[in-house]
């Protein structure tokens, strides 16, 4: 029998909590048309309600045009049958980079799905709170799962855990301990850029010391990002530093730096054209992501493919797959290093 999103200690009044369950399901492909719905009595007796509570709701349904009766068989859904799945995309931040996945993810999804998106800026509690607003409304929920703050107010974990596996998404970021595991795409962060590192070693054997830039304070980089380089750095007899900006940098001879930040960046241009190195030669840069002004500058890259993760996912979604994919991984080589 057909389960209502019903909640007996809401004090929205019990005929339109069943009137909004039915609207919803149907919005959200659960409900289709020619459905026939639970009788009167078998309502009543399900959910310990008052059959006028019920008739009242399915009164209110037919009126609105969202049922129909048959004298003698009983109530079937009339709305029209909207095949169209409904996804609530829930990003940490709304980034250059993340407007490629959101765009990829709608290109490849087309005319199958509504995509409504949120941003949770690294707040557990924030996310609780749209995932309270939302849940049940959606056939799917695609979530970035970078939490920084408020961890000590609400438990992402529980929160993702409460939404049934085969509905949840998880994108650019893997939550391995969860009770069970969703469709992924992934990146690795600690194992990406260590193995982007090695894939460059020829061009690093010239530097003897190493440098991440890597800001900490209102940035929420992922902290294996960190534990990739230095692994690299140990493997291969790098001296190495991580440092928080370029902006203090006094440029050495024989240093490579591997900086996250745009403004980072500029800095240590602007530091290699006050001297007489050459970058590329005494100096190297290696940079997170790729952009137009980085290939305009012949700065190398090291970068995931963000259209692809948005690409990937859909397809997957759309063909019910419950995987993990790690997402591709690249170094773009220019003249930086």
């Amino acid at each position: 029998m057909y389960k209502l999103q019903f909640k007996p200690f809401d004090k929205t009044p019990k005929y339109k909590q069943i009137v909004q369950s039915v609207i919803m399901d149907i919005e959200r492909g659960t409900l289709r048309k020619g459905d026939q719905l639970p009788s009167i009595s078998e309502l009543s007796a399900e959910y310990y309600l008052a059959r006028d509570t019920v008739e009242k709701a399915y009164r209110e349904l037919r009126e609105r045009g969202f049922c129909t009766s048959v004298q003698g068989k009983g109530y079937y859904v009339q709305a029209p049958d909207n095949t169209k799945l409904k996804i609530l995309l829930v990003l940490n931040k709304l980034s250059s980079y993340k407007k490629i996945v959101y765009y990829a993810f709608l290109q490849a999804l087309g005319e199958h799905a509504t995509v409504d998106l949120q941003i949770h800026h690294y707040s557990a509690s924030l996310f609780q709170e749209i995932m309270e607003k939302n849940m049940g409304k959606y056939n799917y929920y695609v979530v970035m799962p970078h939490f920084t703050q408020d961890l000590d107010k609400a438990d992402y974990k529980s929160i993702l855990n409460g939404i049934p596996a085969d509905e949840l998404v998880l994108l650019d970021k893997q939550v391995p301990d969860l009770k069970h595991q969703p469709l992924t795409v992934y990146q690795d962060f600690d194992k990406d850029i260590f193995s982007a590192l090695e894939g460059s070693n020829d061009l690093l054997e010239k530097y003897h010391r190493m440098v991440l830039v890597l800001p900490s304070v209102g940035n929420n980089y992922p902290a294996e990002i960190a534990w990739g380089f230095r692994t690299f750095c140990i493997n291969y007899n790098k001296e190495f530093a991580v440092k928080e900006s370029a902006m203090n940098e006094v440029m050495e001879p024989g240093t490579a730096y591997v900086v996250v930040e745009t403004t980072d960046l500029a800095e240590l241009i602007k530091k290699v054209r006050q001297t007489h190195y050459l970058l590329g030669r005494e100096i190297g840069i290696l940079s997170f992501n790729s952009s137009t002004l980085k290939e305009l500058l012949g700065i190398t890259v090291i970068t995931t493919d963000f259209e692809a993760m948005g690409r990937t996912a859909a397809e997957l979604l759309l063909e019910k797959q419950r995987v993990k994919v790690k997402n591709p991984f690249y170094t773009i080589r220019r003249g930086s290093l």
